[in-house]
């Protein structure tokens, strides 16, 4: 069990290296893509306005995630097309500098890549905010919870893990449709998302400047709470207390309105806090490999000396 944990260890560090050098993978030939269009040809048959038929949906969806890491052949080329560390950051870096070139409307136009909220009424601190908290919450969705569930099942536990965060983001959010159908495929991902989350605020809370540190514990302790995800509100309380900002509050999402609760008790964000969020979330996903590489190397079978 060792070598094995091990050995998974050693697969998912190259993994999350090979995701950060490696061209990606057109979106039409992505396996996370294919898996989408397959699980929408399973909702047209499965679909009923019920919990029952959810869980039945959610089970199909997380076999076939199962299956398919584990027919890519390795941990490591499960990880590198199970995480996106890299894409997010890229597009936050690209609606930031859309900020910082005192374009708001760019910025607005590309934020959709990242939140589901509408952009229309959201000013430069909105945006910004939209984007630190997207960081924040996706990091442990595209890099830490892939890499946690790969480290426990290998190939085949990043390829399950995907699966599920992907059926939550197509049934998963509430609406007529999905109040039931999708509610097993949300709780699930939550439960898959609930040790990957605290992984990320220790390593957000162990980056911080010294005397960010106790800000960043109390916010996760006393602030996130409150956040009607037991994950996101964890990793975005982390990182508006080692930032030294104020997160959450009202956003709207389409026609439907919500008052988040505020994370942190600092400013609200600015167009240069997206820099300082995506330099916290890169060192992140350095902690997370280097943690990797030591597990691998300290579980690695020992030679023993010849006499």
């Amino acid at each position: 069990m060792r070598r094995r944990l091990a050995a998974r260890a050693r697969g998912t560090a190259i993994g999350l290296v090979l995701a950060q050098v490696a061209p990606p993978v057109p979106d039409r030939a992505h396996p996370v893509a294919r898996f989408g269009s397959v699980m929408t040809s399973v909702e047209d048959v499965m679909w009923e306005d019920d919990r029952d038929a959810g869980v039945r949906y959610a089970a199909v969806g997380a076999a076939i995630g199962a299956v398919g890491g584990r027919l890519l052949g390795s941990t490591a080329a499960a990880v590198s097309v199970t995480t996106a560390g890299r894409q997010l950051r890229e597009v936050a870096t690209t609606v930031g500098a859309h900020l910082e070139a005192g374009d708001l409307e760019a910025a607005r136009a590309a934020l959709p890549s990242l939140v589901g909220r509408d952009p229309s009424t959201l000013d430069e601190s909105g945006v910004a905010a939209a984007v630190v908290e997207s960081v924040a919450e996706n990091m442990v969705d595209a890099v830490y919870a892939p890499a946690v569930w790969a480290l426990l099942g290998g190939a085949a536990g990043a390829g399950l893990y995907r699966a599920l965060n992907t059926m939550d983001a197509m049934v998963g959010h509430r609406s007529d449709r999905y109040e039931r159908f999708g509610w097993a495929a949300a709780r699930a991902d939550d439960l898959a998302n609930l040790v990957p989350a605290r992984l990320f605020a220790l390593a957000v809370v162990a980056l911080a400047p010294p005397e960010r540190r106790a800000e960043a514990v109390r916010a996760v302790r006393d602030d996130a709470p409150a956040h009607p995800s037991p994950n996101a509100g964890v990793a975005e309380a982390a990182v508006a207390g080692a930032l030294g900002l104020s997160l959450g509050g009202p956003l709207r999402y389409g026609d439907r309105a919500e008052d988040r609760p505020v994370l942190g008790r600092g400013d609200r964000p600015v167009p240069a806090d997206i820099a300082r969020a995506v330099r916290l979330a890169e060192h992140t996903e350095l902690v997370l490999i280097g943690s990797l590489v030591l597990l691998g190397i300290l579980g690695a079978p020992r030679r023993r000396r010849r006499r």
